[in-house]
């Protein structure tokens, strides 16, 4: 059984920063890629950020250059730290892995950019 917990979120004045963590159990963590989603009220699920098990990294346009996507292998945990945060960053934030036709997601934490 995997779990994943995410933790970090709050309210932040937009420039901020925050560091989002999501803590896995199971086997699987070492060998998969981690992904960052986030859902806005209103607006689709998408894709934030992605680490394979070799760390290659991918993010989509809208945070380049200001969210780094990361993970520590020994603690089975992927980090998200978004600085220059802006309110359009506000959402939902959930963590997600795949296996096979599986899909893991954690409960999801609230980012909150104020202007």
């Amino acid at each position: 059984q995997v779990q994943l917990v995410e933790s970090g979120g709050g309210l932040v004045q937009a420039g901020g920063s925050l560091r989002l963590s999501c803590a896995t159990s199971g086997s699987i963590f070492a060998v998969n890629t981690m992904n960052w989603l986030r859902q806005a009220p209103g607006k689709q699920r998408e894709l934030v950020a992605t680490i394979t098990s070799g760390g290659a990294t991918n993010y989509a346009d809208s945070v380049k250059g200001r969210f780094t996507i990361s993970r520590d292998n020994a603690k089975n945990t992927v980090y998200l730290q978004m600085n220059s945060l802006k309110p359009e960053d506000t959402a939902v934030y959930y963590c997600n892995t795949n296996q096979g036709i599986y899909k893991y997601w954690g409960q999801g934490t609230q980012v909150t950019v104020s202007s």
